[in-house]
């Protein structure tokens, strides 16, 4: 075991005016991660100090927070990792309900905007079973593990600028998806949908998206796909 310092960005918007750092010191065993040394904490030190979590096997995306300034689930990343000194904050971009848990309404009403859901065409026999040998399994398969857990949006810079005005990675790159999928009835409206102001033309390229998603899913390469069919559909060819 080890000593390691934890400090952790305090903010309580009902009584605090400014927020604070307050550091904890932990006796860090072998694989330990950032959200043990946060339940220690509460149990051994200051049963104030909030944060949100639940599956704790990195499957339900609700532990995402900045660890030593980089977005990551708490309940993946090992302190071990990290050195003597981890600094832990809530996700950018979204309000700060107390310490660490932060609201996010706003990065789920994003999400609603693109119909995030599948809408089957009147004839759905044509494409109710993808062949497997068709290759069209493979467009849709590669961002279908996203877990919603808000680390792209809370590192997108896009984001920080534009605020409201842009929808986001993560909702962008479920949109692809569907728009992907020929069986969905709703593609040609959901294109054009993402492709508003506020949509996929919105997004700078910065990649830092790509960069934190646990998931190995790369949301600014699917938002060029979405720019690229936009661009082929006004111009009158296949997409």
């Amino acid at each position: 075991m080890k000593e390691v310092e934890v400090t952790v960005l305090r903010y309580d918007p009902e009584k605090d005016e400014n927020s604070r750092f307050d550091s904890f010191n932990i006796e860090a065993k072998k694989n330990m991660t950032v959200l043990d040394s946060l339940f220690l904490i509460v149990e051994d030190q200051d049963p104030t100090l909030s944060f949100r979590c639940a599956c704790r096997l990195g499957m339900c995306g609700s532990c995402g927070m900045l660890i030593n300034g980089r977005g990551r689930l708490a309940c993946r990343t090992k302190i071990e990792d990290l050195g003597e000194k981890v600094l832990v904050q809530p996700m950018r971009n979204q309000t700060v309900i107390k310490d660490l848990a932060v609201n996010m309404d706003k990065f789920f009403k994003n999400w609603e905007k693109v119909k995030p859901y599948f809408v089957p065409k009147e004839d759905t026999d044509e494409f109710s079973v993808i062949p497997p040998s068709s290759g069209r399994r493979e467009i849709i398969d590669e961002n279908q593990d996203c877990i919603t857990c808000g680390l792209c949006y809370q590192s997108c810079d896009a984001v920080a600028i534009r605020g409201d005005d842009f929808i986001g990675p993560a909702a962008l790159s479920r949109a692809y998806n569907l728009i992907a999928d020929e069986r969905d009835g709703a593609r040609a409206e959901r294109l054009d949908l993402v492709t508003e102001e506020d949509g996929a033309f919105g997004c700078h390229s910065f990649g830092a998206c790509v960069e934190v998603c646990p998931k190995g899913i790369k949301p600014m390469v699917t938002i060029q796909k979405l720019k690229i069919k936009k661009l082929k559909k006004a111009i009158g060819l296949k997409w």
